[in-house]
């Protein structure tokens, strides 16, 4: 009879990744009996981010890799962040300085995961030496970088968090700086037409839900994802940000 095989449902370089179990008993041998749950997750870090993290730790679940990368970005902290996939856990190091990331796993990869299903583990300082330009240049592991804004912009659309980041929350209204080269964004369809409009006016929460191809959930992750740019103008005080009354006007 022949042997039947099966395609690895585990993506290409996998198989050398530390198993999720085993990095959780490595993080348990490292705690001290002191220590809680919520500062053994966010390692050895600055803290002032420490404390910007905790935000999200001390609601009672934990913090999502978006949250983690605005976080670094905020702080101009380079950190390296510790993701479970299924039953492995892959790194990804983000230097915010030189917007470029670094993942275990060719980038490539990592963005045709369902983003939604990585789970961070632990945050700590990187280790990492920030590349330099003849360590990005070479072929082997060009692979492994990419673009810090790239990231962002993915995980903003794709990743867990479809509520907007507590920085650009609450009674606002956006425009899109006009510095800002959506260029690099690539975007089509809606979304372009969105990031039109939102580059000629300021415009609620409220707004953007009902443009064409929009809710408030696709709104909220594409202004959390040019926040993340830092293409982002985010007025208190204009006329559009004092007529938002979401819930005021809608069951």
């Amino acid at each position: 009879m022949p042997v039947m095989t099966f395609e690895s449902t585990l993506p290409m370089g996998a198989a050398e990744l530390m198993r999720a179990s085993a990095f959780r008993r490595q993080v348990e041998l490292e705690r001290d009996v002191t220590d809680t749950r919520i500062s053994t997750r966010l390692s050895s870090l600055d803290p002032s981010l420490h404390q910007d993290l905790l935000r999200f730790e001390g609601e009672g679940r934990q913090s999502e890799l978006l949250e983690v990368m605005a976080g670094a970005v905020r702080h101009a902290s380079a950190l390296t962040v510790h993701l479970q996939l299924r039953e492995h856990v892959l790194a990804l190091t983000v230097f915010p300085v030189h917007r470029v990331v670094h993942c275990v796993l060719p980038v490539a990869q990592l963005l045709a995961l369902q983003l939604t299903d990585l789970v961070v583990l632990r945050v700590e300082k990187a280790q990492m030496q920030v590349p330099d330009l003849q360590t990005l240049a070479q072929s082997a592991v060009q692979p492994h970088y990419a673009p810090l804004g790239h990231l962002l912009w993915e995980l903003a659309l794709r990743g867990a968090r479809d509520e907007l980041l507590p920085e650009i929350a609450g009674q606002a209204a956006y425009r899109i700086t006009p510095t800002m080269d959506l260029g690099l964004l690539e975007l089509t369809g809606t979304l372009a037409s969105a990031c039109d409009k939102l580059k000629r006016q300021t415009t609620s929460l409220r707004e953007i839900a009902e443009w064409p191809g929009f809710d408030r959930t696709r709104a909220m992750r594409m202004l959390n994802g040019l926040y993340l740019q830092a293409g982002l103008m985010v007025s208190r005080t204009h006329p559009a940000a004092t007529n938002e009354g979401w819930f005021s006007t809608r069951s």
